[in-house]
């Protein structure tokens, strides 16, 4: 997700600058980019100047109204990222001159050069010391870590899911330790691949909560960069994009399920990576579209050809044939990880359709579906479903004797059996019953939970996860009150997320009404992690779900904060109400989650401050 030439960058500001509409004429997917020329209050030598509006103009702008997108062609397919070789940084810092803080010019230079990955880098370490510090508290075996737990350790030494006597987690936890013998092979509610990274941990520290926590962490905080990284290509803002990063830092929600050995982080990491991967690829797509065009770094403003935009062929794309390996490790994660394929392998070549519109081509959807459909699906759901494939390659292969069976559950369903399919291989059909059988236990769980929840309680955290809590045990003396609790509570920094909502509203207006395709791209991630909930709503399911969806609430409300500072042309009035509003936000997002890191991490507090911080009775 970094700037490089092939992106045709251009000078740019100070990465504070703000979201600009960006529309194209078509598709509520795309428009143009961010008009950074202007915004940044730096002007490119290719383009043209702006034309004073009219009073009816200005009335209509102030409903999110934008004159037709008038850069030069290139500048159109491929914005200027924020920093990047060759990028003219200008003076140093006015506003650190203020503080009498005065740099050497080459330090300034490198910081601009590389403020692109200082910044995420900084908000990445502050994600990685919340995560890793102390990850092995509650030393206990806490909500689903019961299952995923032994299930890593068995698919790392058996190469599919056993049973366990009833004493196992006694035995795990004791101090010496013992792991019991398993009793047989285990029928799971789903596939492997998370289960194989979460174990990654427990062949390196050991069968114990670290250990089972290692990864999950590992990759909650590489998923803090990867949103910074994403926020700063999307929205053209290194600051905007850090604001990201921060805002999923200090989300409880982000922080409990990044400290908790449980699959939903990983669909959520490999989700959020092959989005980012198709930015990137949509980014290069675009460069190597406005060369064929004749839209060269030499020649930007080459006219648009419907000849030239219809023939190209975008070539190998190697990004999308990754998004398509992560995409279909998301879905070998748990099966809600196919709502992502879906929507993001049908926006990808949406995209593709937006570029050749903006190149010219006078059809361009007609075009997009002959030449670029099924090149994206061969590369996302073709490689997808064979990332899938691949990761039951254990329960596929092993043939290990555990109890009284032989390899995993189902294994030799179809040894011996004839039929129509007999001529499919036995372990595929087996596996495909297997997978009926998988289908059918997740379809009908209705079995009722102290702590399920209706998907449209969501947003506001109505009511959120009991991971763990322990009050009896604990002697009043180590709180200091006449009774203490402990509690690990699978909720997201309310503040956020009641903020979020708003943010979805803005994003949603974004698309709907100025259709910038940044706004669409949030709002589809947001609608692939969450809507399908909504045809479950019979079944018993959580809202720790949400965290598949939570990175790009994030993102939304990045967005929102972007429009709260306001774009660098406007008044000093504006945009000093604009920092301060976007300021008291963000600060207040991180004094909520302070006051509640003692539920997030299982602190030892009394029960009356416990009790003040049930804000709402189905909290408890």
């Amino acid at each position: 997700m970094s700037g490089d030439r092939s992106t045709g960058a251009a000078p740019n500001g100070d990465g504070a600058d703000l979201l600009t509409s960006e529309r194209d004429e078509d598709s509520s997917w795309h428009d143009g980019e961010v008009d950074t020329s202007p915004v940044n209050g730096l002007h490119s030598t290719h383009s043209r100047p702006p034309r004073p509006l009219s009073a009816w103009q200005q009335r209509l702008a102030r409903l999110g109204y934008r004159e037709p997108d008038r850069r030069p062609l290139r500048q159109r397919l491929v914005p200027p990222m924020p920093d990047g070789p060759g990028i003219s940084t200008g003076a140093p810092s006015a506003l650190l001159a203020r503080f009498g803080i005065r740099l050497p010019p080459g330090l300034w230079l490198w910081l601009c050069r590389w403020s692109g990955w200082i910044g995420p880098l900084a908000v990445t370490l502050f994600g990685a010391l919340l995560a890793f510090v102390n990850l092995g508290n509650p030393h206990a075996i806490i909500f689903d870590e019961t299952y995923y737990a032994k299930d890593s350790w068995a698919i790392w030494h058996y190469g599919f899911e056993v049973n366990w006597p009833d004493s196992a987690n006694a035995s795990i936890l004791a101090n010496p330790q013992h792991i019991p013998a398993p009793t047989g092979a285990a029928f799971i509610a789903h596939p492997p691949a998370g289960k194989w990274v979460l174990g990654i941990g427990e062949m390196i520290f050991g069968l114990n909560p670290f250990g089972w926590r290692f990864m999950v962490a590992l990759f909650g905080s590489l998923a803090v960069l990867m949103i910074c990284r994403i926020g700063r290509r999307l929205f053209r803002s290194t600051l905007l994009g850090c604001i990201a990063g921060l805002l999923m830092c200090v989300d409880g929600m982000h922080f409990v399920m990044n400290r908790t050995g449980l699959l939903d982080l990983f669909v959520m990491f490999w989700a959020l990576a092959a989005f980012g991967l198709l930015l990137i690829d949509r980014d290069r797509t675009r460069a190597r579209l406005a060369d064929a065009v004749g839209a060269t770094a030499d020649n930007p403003d080459a006219p648009p050809s419907h000849e030239l935009a219809t023939a190209a062929r975008l070539g190998w794309r190697p990004l999308r044939l990754l998004a398509g390996i992560c995409l279909g490790l998301s879905c070998a994660t748990k099966w809600n990880g196919l709502d992502f394929l879906a929507l993001f392998a049908v926006m990808s070549v949406l995209w593709d359709a937006a570029a050749r519109k903006t190149a010219g081509a006078r059809h361009p959807y007609l075009t997009a579906l002959r030449r670029d459909t099924l090149p994206a699906f061969l590369s996302m759901v073709v490689v997808a479903f064979f990332t899938y494939l691949a990761s039951w390659s254990g329960w596929l292969f092993s043939n290990a004797h555990v109890g009284n069976t032989y390899g995993g559950y189902d294994r030799h369903w179809a040894d011996h059996r004839g039929g129509t399919f007999s001529w499919v291989p036995a372990p595929l059909r087996s596996l495909w019953h297997y997978h009926s059988e998988i289908w059918h236990f997740n379809t009908t769980l209705t079995s009722p939970h102290t702590y399920m929840s209706n998907p449209w309680s969501w947003l506001v955290n109505g009511r959120p996860v009991s991971f763990y809590y322990e009050s009896g045990s604990i002697k009043p003396a180590q709180c200091g009150g006449a009774q203490c609790s402990s509690e690990v509570l699978a909720i997201g920094t309310p503040v956020l997320w009641w903020a979020a909502c708003f943010a979805l509203v803005y994003a949603l207006y974004r698309w709907i009404f100025v259709r910038d395709w940044r706004a669409a791209a949030i709002c589809g991630g947001i609608a692939a992690g969450y809507l399908p909930w909504f045809q479950w709503q019979q079944r018993t399911i959580f809202l720790f779900y949400s965290i598949d969806f939570e990175p790009y609430l994030c993102l939304a409300l990045a967005m929102m904060i972007g429009a709260m500072l306001g774009r660098a042309t406007a008044s000093r009035d504006r945009r000093l109400a604009g920092g301060i509003g976007a300021g008291v936000l963000v600060v207040g997002i991180m004094a909520t989650f302070l006051y509640f890191l003692p539920l997030y991490d299982a602190q030892i507090i009394t029960y009356t401050q416990w009790q003040a911080r049930m804000w709402w009775t189905t909290w408890i």
